[in-house]
C-alpha cells in the first residue's frame, strides 16, 4: 500500500535530496520542520549546507501545490506536502509537558494518521528517541534508511586466513618473483587488494591481491617511520597506506589496535610523494556547542580535540633522538605547513591535489560528508579514513548508519581501494583487557 511518510528535521539536515528517496510514496513535510530548518541556513558545517540546499529544492516547487494538493515528486515517485495548519494533539499535551519542535512534529504525524485512518501514515526521523515516543503515542516511525548498510557484522574486513594451502605454492612465494595467481592458490572470490594468509602446517606466508597483475604478491614485514608492526593486520595495513597505486584506504577497528599511528607513520614513510599531510578529524562537540565554554581563542578551544593526533606524532617522534634527521624532518614539516593538523572543517574547500589526507575517527561522518571528501580529491592524492564503526559520537548516527561502514560497504572490489579491519590490540596488555572485557 502506498504511505505517507512525515520528515523529522534531522533526515532533511542528514540528506537534502532525501524527499527523492521514498519511491512512490507522499511525503509531507510539517511547518515546524522549516522553521527548525531556518536556524540551520547559515553556516559551513555540512548541516548548514543541507538546510539551504533543502530550502532551495522546495522553492523550485509551486507554492499553492505544495500547501494544497501536493507538487509532483517526479515521474515514478509520489507527492510533496507542506502541513501548515495542524492543532497540538492532546495526547502530545498529556503525555509530554515540555512545548518543543519535536513534540509540535508529533502532533503533525498524529493529526495525519486520525485524518485519514485508511491510509498509512508514518514518521521518518533519526533520533531513536523521538521515534520511541512516536511509537508510544501509536505513529508508527522508522529510520532512515536510505544510505544504512544491511547488516554491519558482515562488512568487508579486507583480509582472510587460508589453511591447508598447498606447500608447493608457499614455497613458491619465497623465492623470486614471488607472486603466483589466485587460480594456482585455488582462491575463489578473491577482491582487489584483498589480504590473505596461506598457511600449511608451521608454514606460511602474507599476500596481497594485485588487482593490476592479477597476482598474488608475497609481503614482507617492514618499519615505516620507525613503526614496526606488531601482527599481520599491521603489516597489512602499511603496505595499503604506503602503496601508490591505492588511492583510498579505510581502517577499522577498536581503540588501541593502531590505525591513527599507522596511517600517519606510513605518511611520512612516503611523504617525499607528496605536497602535503593533512590530518583531520571532525569536531563532534561543536555540534553541542561544548567548545564555546573552553577558554582562549579559536586555536586554544580546537587543540583538545586535536590532542591525538599529536600525542600519535609524538609516538613516531620519540623512536628517533632530537638530533635524528628524521626528528628534524618532522620538526620542518610542522613549521612549514608541509604537514598540518586541523579540525575537518578547516580542510573542506581546500584544493587536495597531491595531499595525503587522513581523516580520524570518520564513523563520526555521514556517508555525505565522506563523499563531499572523496570528490574533492585531486590529481595524485592519497585519502586514508580510519576509525571504530561501534564507537559513535554523535546521536543520530549507528554502527550501520555511520560514513566509514557505508563507505567500506560501498567501495569493496574497486581497484583503487583497500580496507583492513583491525582486530588485535596493541596498544598495552591492560588496554586490550578492558577493551575486551569492559
Amino acid at each position: 500500500m502506498k504511505k505517507t511518510f512525515v520528515l523529522d528535521t534531522n533526515v532533511i539536515l542528514h540528506d537534502s535530496t532525501c524527499i527523492f528517496n521514498f519511491d512512490d510514496n507522499d511525503i509531507v513535510i510539517p511547518i515546524t520542520v522549516l522553521e527548525e530548518i531556518d536556524h540551520f541556513k547559515r553556516g559551513h558545517d555540512l548541516i548548514h549546507y543541507h538546510a539551504r540546499e533543502f530550502i532551495r529544492l522546495l522553492d523550485e516547487f509551486s507554492g499553492d501545490k505544495l500547501v494544497g494538493k501536493g507538487a509532483s515528486l517526479g515521474k515514478g515517485r509520489g507527492n510533496i506536502f507542506i502541513l501548515n495548519v495542524f492543532k497540538d494533539e492532546d495526547e502530545v499535551l498529556n503525555a509530554f509537558m515540555e512545548k518543543k519542535p519535536d513534540h509540535r512534529i508529533l502532533s503533525a504525524a498524529l493529526s495525519l494518521k486520525k485524518a485519514y485512518s485508511r491510509k498509512q501514515i508514518a514518521l521518518v526521523s533519526k533520533d531513536v528517541n523521538l521515534r520511541l515516543k512516536a511509537k508510544s503515542l501509536g505513529i508508527p516511525s522508522q529510520d532512515y534508511y536510505t544510505d544504512k548498510i544491511e547488516d554491519v557484522e558482515k562488512l568487508y574486513r579486507g583480509k582472510r586466513l587460508l589453511e591447508h594451502v598447498d606447500p608447493e605454492i608457499i614455497e613458491r612465494l619465497f623465492t623470486p618473483p614471488f607472486e603466483v595467481s589466485a587460480a594456482e592458490a585455488d582462491i575463489e572470490h578473491i577482491v582487489p587488494n584483498e589480504y590473505i594468509i596461506l598457511r600449511n602446517k608451521s608454514q606460511s606466508v602474507l599476500t596481497y591481491f594485485n588487482p593490476h597483475s592479477g597476482l598474488l604478491e608475497r609481503i614482507d614485514k617492514a618499519a615505516a617511520y620507525g613503526i614496526l608492526p606488531r601482527n599481520a593486520e599491521q603489516i597489512f595495513s602499511l603496505h595499503a597506506l604506503q602503496t601508490t597505486d591505492i588511492k583510498l584506504v579505510t581502517l577499522s577497528g577498536k581503540a588501541g589496535t593502531g590505525k591513527t599511528l599507522l596511517a600517519l607513520a606510513g605518511a611520512l614513510e612516503v611523504q617525499q610523494n607528496y605536497r602535503q599531510i593533512y590530518l583531520a578529524r571532525p569536531i563532534v562537540a561543536l555540534s553541542n556547542r561544548d567548545i564555546g565554554y573552553l577558554p582562549g581563542d579559536i586555536k586554544s578551544k580546537l587543540d583538545p580535540y586535536m590532542q591525538p593526533l599529536y600525542d600519535n606524532l609524538g609516538v613516531i617522534k620519540n623512536q628517533f633522538s632530537e638530533t635524528d634527521k628524521k626528528f628534524i624532518k618532522i620538526q620542518d614539516m610542522l613549521e612549514t605547513g608541509k604537514l598540518q593538523i586541523e579540525p575537518l572543517a578547516y580542510i573542506r574547500g581546500r584544493s587536495l591535489d597531491r595531499i595525503y589526507f587522513i581523516v580520524d575517527e570518520a564513523q563520526n561522518l555521514t556517508p555525505h560528508e565522506v563523499k563531499t571528501i572523496i570528490t574533492r580529491a585531486g590529481e595524485g592524492s592519497k585519502i586514508i579514513f580510519t576509525g571504530d564503526p561501534y564507537q559513535i559520537d554523535t546521536p543520530y548516527l549507528d554502527s550501520r548508519s555511520n560514513g566509514l561502514s557505508y563507505l567500506i560497504d560501498r567501495m569493496k572490489g574497486q581497484n583503487l581501494y583497500a580496507h583492513i579491519n583491525l582486530e588485535k590490540g596493541e596498544r598495552s596488555e591492560l588496554a586490550e583487557l578492558a577493551s575486551n572485557l569492559l
